[in-house]
C-alpha cells in the first residue's frame, strides 16, 4: 500500500509537505485544528434531508432523488466515495427514472465540510455526467472551496488509512 495513495495526482511538493506531516505524526493534528467536530447527519434519513437542501439551494431544475443514503458496501479503495446512479425503466407507455446518491459509510463519522464535499460532488453529476470543467465549475458553485476540501478529505482518507480514525 502506497503511504499517498489518496493524493497521487498532486504535484510532488503538495505529496512532500503531506509527507512531512505524516513524518512527524501531525496529520491528525492539523485535520482536528481545521475541523475540530463531525457531523450530524447520522443516519439516511438526516442524510437524504442535507443532500436535498443543497440541490434545491443550487440545482432546483434537475432531477427529483428517489434516494439518498450512506452504504457500507462503498469502499474507498476503489476509488468509491459516493456514487450517482442513474436508472431509467419503461413503465407501460411511460418513460421512469430515478437518481440515487450511495455516500461511503465511511463519512458517516466525518466532518461536515467533507460530506459536503462528496453530497456536491454526486450532486453535480444530477447535471453534468462526466467529471469536466463544467462538472467541476458546478462543484465549486455549491462549495466555493471544493477543491481543498477535496484535498483536505484525501488527506483525512490518508489518516484513516495510515493510523485510522482520530473522531
Amino acid at each position: 500500500m502506497s503511504t499517498l495513495r489518496y493524493l497521487s495526482s498532486y504535484s510532488q511538493q503538495v505529496k512532500d509537505q503531506a509527507l512531512k506531516l505524516i513524518e512527524q505524526n501531525k496529520l491528525s493534528d492539523y485535520l482536528l485544528n481545521k475541523y475540530p467536530t463531525t457531523h450530524q447527519f447520522v443516519n439516511d434519513k438526516s442524510l437524504r434531508e442535507y443532500a436535498v437542501s443543497i440541490k434545491n439551494q443550487y440545482i432546483k431544475k434537475s432531477s427529483p432523488l428517489s434516494q439518498v443514503m450512506y452504504d457500507p458496501k462503498i469502499h474507498v479503495i476503489n476509488n468509491a466515495l459516493g456514487l450517482h446512479t442513474f436508472v431509467s425503466r419503461v413503465q407501460g407507455n411511460k418513460l421512469k427514472s430515478k437518481n440515487e446518491i450511495r455516500i461511503s459509510d465511511v463519512f458517516r463519522k466525518s466532518p461536515e465540510a467533507f460530506l459536503k464535499m462528496i453530497v456536491v460532488h454526486e450532486l453535480a453529476h444530477l447535471k453534468e455526467k462526466d467529471h469536466n470543467k463544467a462538472f467541476y465549475k458546478l462543484c465549486c458553485h455549491m462549495a466555493s472551496d471544493y477543491h481543498q476540501l477535496e484535498f483536505d478529505m484525501r488527506l483525512y482518507l490518508t489518516q484513516l488509512a495510515l493510523h485510522g480514525e482520530i473522531y
